[in-house]
Parts: structure tokens; sequence; C-alpha cells
């Protein structure tokens, strides 16, 4: 239960309308999710540099892409519980603070071990970013036409961030070493700490349940657990190790479920999942964001690792994408209104099931025009989705439970961008390494060790090879990783249909115009 405050003279009693302060703190939050979102598409871009340079293996690199978004999920709710307690505005700046130190650590890692520890440093410091910002928006925009516009920015700021991350990324890349596109972080970071104590407004609630440290620590370790066992088995097939991760993240998922429906003020209100839109409306959301951030490892390996193109020209071919984000992101506002959610949700992921087909089709000859089209059709088809169903989500709850769906809705966003990386990017590689048993005869035990582990490990192996055998080592890579790209687009495109049926008939009775909202 929240009922959050002003501890400003910007809302009180009888202000419904935002106003120019609140406009001016919403381009503050929108920097911070930029950056929150830039961290992660940058990061795909300097893959095979790392690779090459730090040799990681394909489990180390798995951690060092998505470890960051499953600190942050594990830990969402937390921290949400602790910007209720010492102020929202308070947790943002501290988290910006020690985003930007652990940012300038993360650029000069000396190793792979190094580089993960930093980047779940950069997830704690990102889940105390993540629930200030929707959580401020819900409470300065009280007028529902207004709210939506401010979702509608805040979720083209995501987009932005993946559009504007890999073009600055790939200049860093053509000039700097590979941890130069961490530093990108550093000045915005600085911006939302002199900008925001004057801009943003201080919400607090009242009656802020206590701090559940044992609840806290029970959803982290059921995150680490399972992910643990999924990388291990996708690298070594089924281990006693696996196994027994697997059992621990059940258990603990388990009895954190139990400690949260026997709670009078849980971390996770889980009686919210009674509620039908918003039940759907979540799991739309999840799965969207899974979509949307397990495709997009993908594309910026396929671009620089199959078809030769420097980081640069891979982050301009992945531009369309992020700007196909903004642009239906600020869209989806204007046509729900004249469409009903149900319909302008199952649409966009029609479209985006579309995008991923064609993505079915893309090979090692190829140029990029293919895969660039299908990566604007997955980002136009995806974009009103998020924004509708944020809204769905924490609209369609009882008004003394909204703070509780905003939470939610954070964390599955959060917790669907790291399932996706890991979940799709594990059975990527398990394709791949089933797809490389039979290597070229000529290479050492060592160098087909690296190059079954990840395409990057192939390219920096052929690198040291006889012209002859490199060309046939690079080749297998890569037809193996393509294979991967097809079965797992595939797959999601498959669920993106179910999906949009889904949406199509459970939502449909929620009407065209404004969305749910609390005054």
């Amino acid at each position: 239960m929240e009922t959050a405050v002003s501890t400003t003279p910007s809302e009180g009693p009888g202000r419904s309308r935002a106003g120019r302060s609140e406009w001016i703190g919403l381009s503050v939050l929108a920097l911070a999710c930029l950056v929150y979102s830039m961290d992660l598409t940058v990061l795909h871009l300097a893959v095979p540099e790392i690779s090459a340079v730090l040799h990681p293996t394909s489990s180390q690199l798995l951690w060092i892409i998505d470890v960051y978004g499953f600190m942050v999920a594990g830990l969402l709710i937390t921290m949400g519980t602790l910007g209720d307690r010492i102020g929202r505005r308070r947790l943002l700046l501290i988290g910006g603070s020690a985003f930007g130190i652990v940012s300038v650590i993360a650029a000069f890692a000396p190793t792979a071990e190094m580089l993960i520890l930093c980047r779940a440093l950069l997830g704690i410091a990102g889940a105390t970013l993540a629930p200030s910002t929707l959580s401020l928006i819900f409470n300065m925009f009280r007028d529902p036409r207004q709210r939506s516009v401010a979702v509608g920015v805040w979720v083209g700021a995501f987009s932005a961030g993946g559009a504007i991350g890999p073009l600055f990324g790939g200049v860093l890349l053509e000039h700097f070493w590979w941890g130069s596109v961490f530093l990108l972080a550093v000045p915005a970071m600085v911006l939302l700490l002199v900008l925001g104590p004057k801009v943003l407004p201080e919400f607090k609630d009242p009656n802020a349940g206590r701090l559940d440290l044992l609840g806290a620590a029970q959803s982290v370790l059921t995150m680490i657990a399972l992910v643990f066992a999924m990388k291990q088995i996708a690298q070594d097939g089924v281990s006693v190790s696996a196994l027994v991760a697997l059992a621990i993240g059940v258990a603990t998922g388990v009895l954190f479920v139990r400690r949260q429906l026997s709670r009078p003020d849980p971390m996770l209100d889980l009686r919210l999942f009674r509620l039908g839109a918003f039940r759907t409306a979540l799991t739309v959301n999840v799965i969207g964001v899974f979509v949307a951030f397990g495709y997009f490892l993908f594309i910026a390996q396929y671009f620089q690792l199959v078809l030769g193109m420097s980081p640069l020209q891979a982050g301009i071919a992945m531009a369309p994408s992020g700007i196909g984000f903004i642009v239906g992101s600020q869209l989806a506002p204007r046509i729900v209104r004249v469409v009903r959610p149900a319909y302008l949700i199952g649409g966009g992921m029609t479209v985006a099931a579309a995008g991923l087909a064609m993505l079915t089709q893309a090979s090692v000859n190829d140029g990029p025009a293919l895969a660039v089209a299908a990566s604007l059709l997955i980002s136009l088809g995806l974009a009103p989705v998020f924004g509708i169903t944020t809204e769905l989500i924490v609209g369609s709850a009882p008004p003394e439970q909204a703070g509780a769906a905003s939470g939610l809705s954070e964390t599955g966003a959060e917790l669907g961008g790291a399932l996706g990386i890991s979940i799709l990017g594990s059975l990527s590689i398990a394709i791949y390494r089933g797809d490389l048993t039979d290597l070229p005869v000529g290479l050492s035990p060592e160098a087909s060790e690296s190059v079954r582990d990840t395409l990057g490990g192939a390219v920096a192996v052929a690198d040291s090879l006889p012209e002859q055998l490199a060309t046939a080592v690079v080749d297998a890579a890569r037809d193996a990783f393509v294979h991967g790209v097809h079965l797992t687009a595939g797959i999601v495109a498959v669920a993106a249909l179910v999906l949009a049926a889904i949406s199509a008939v459970k939502l449909r009775h929620i009407p065209a115009g404004d969305l749910p909202g609390h005054e």
C-alpha cells in the first residue's frame, strides 16, 4: 500500500494537472532512463572486442551482458521500498552517483571476472534509479492524458538510449578501447546530479513498510541461482552444479512467494495477479521486453561478426530500430484514443512477429538491408505495446495499490530484459556449440575450445591461423551462429503471435480513449 506525499509545493491538494516544473522534471527522469538503456545497448557493440581482449568463456560473456539486468530485477522491489522510506529523489541521486563512479571502474576492468563484478555493481546502482523514475511520473502527472504523454516520453527515453547508444558507442570503439563505452554514462549522471535537486520534487510514503532484508535476499538468490543453472546447462549440458543451482533457485523462490503472501506489508503484492487486465498486461509487457532485449543482442553481433561491419557501421545500421521505438512510443498515446488497447497491442505484437520471421531468412552472405528492415518492424511493433501495457498495469490496480503495481511493472520489464538475454542467449549458444562438433582438422584443443565458446572467440582464433584454415573456421562459426539466430527468432515470433491473440481476447473489454487511471 502506498500513498506518496510530496515535500515540495509543486504538488498539493486541488492540483491535478502538471505544470512547468513537472515537465522539466520529466526531462531529468528521461535523462536517467536514457543512460540506463544506453549502458546496455552500448555493451552489445563492444562484445566482439571484449571477447578478443578479455577472452571470456561463453558463460562469462553472458554474465557480462546480463548480470546487470538480473541485479536490477532482483533488487528493484527492495530499492522501491527504500525509496519510500528515504525519498525517491534522494534514492535517484544516490544511484546516479554510484552509477557514474562504477562506470569509470568498469571502463578499465583488466579481466572478465572484474568486468562481471562491475556490471553487478552497476545493476545495484541501476536498481536505485529504476523505481524512482516511473513512481515519480505517476505522482507528478495525475491527469490521465498528461500521464499518458509522460509515460510515452518515459518509454521513448529508453528507446532513445537504444538509438544513440550504438551510434555513440560505435564512434568511441572506432578510436578508443572497449571500456570507453562505459564512460558515456558519466556526463549524463553529472547532469542528473546537478539538475535533479532543482527540478524534481521529493516523494515519500508516510506509511512505508519495513525493509524486508530476508525477502530481498530470497529474491536475488532465486534469480541468480536459476540463471546460473540455465547458463551452465547451455554451456556444459546437465551437471551436478547446474541441478543443485536449479534446486536452490526453485526452493528459494517458493519460500519468497510464501513469505510475500503471509506478510501484511509484502515487498511484492502477489494479490494483484488476481486482476485479469493487470495479469494480461504484465505478461505481454514482460514478453515484449524479453523479445526486444534478446534479439538486440543477436543483431549487434550479426552486423559485426557475421557481416564484418565496423562498430560505427553497426551502430548506424542499428539506429533505425531505435528511431522506430521512439516514433512508436510517441504515436501510441494518440492512436489508443481511437483504437482499443487490445487491438493496438495485438497488432503491434503481430508486426513484431513479422519482423522476427524476416530474421529467420538472414544469411551469412546477405548485406545488412534485411536485418535493418526486420529490426525496424520489430521496434515499430513493440514500441506501442510497452507504453500501453505500463499504463494498464498501474491503472488497472486499485488506487491504494498503485505503488505496488508500479513496482511490479518495472520489475517485470527488468526481468523480461534479463531473461531475454539469458534464455535466448543460452539457447543460441547451445545451438552454436551443437553445430560445431566437427571443426576443420588442424586446430589445437585450446583453439577448438575457444572457437566453440563464442563467435567472437572463433574470429579471434582465426586471426592466428593460416588463411585456408582460418576461412574454414570462420565460415563454420558464422553458419552456426546464424543457425542459432534463425531458430531463436522463429521461436520468439511464434510466442509473439500467441501473445497477440491473448491480448486481443483478454483486453477487448477496455474501450478506446483514456486508459484506466487514478485521480
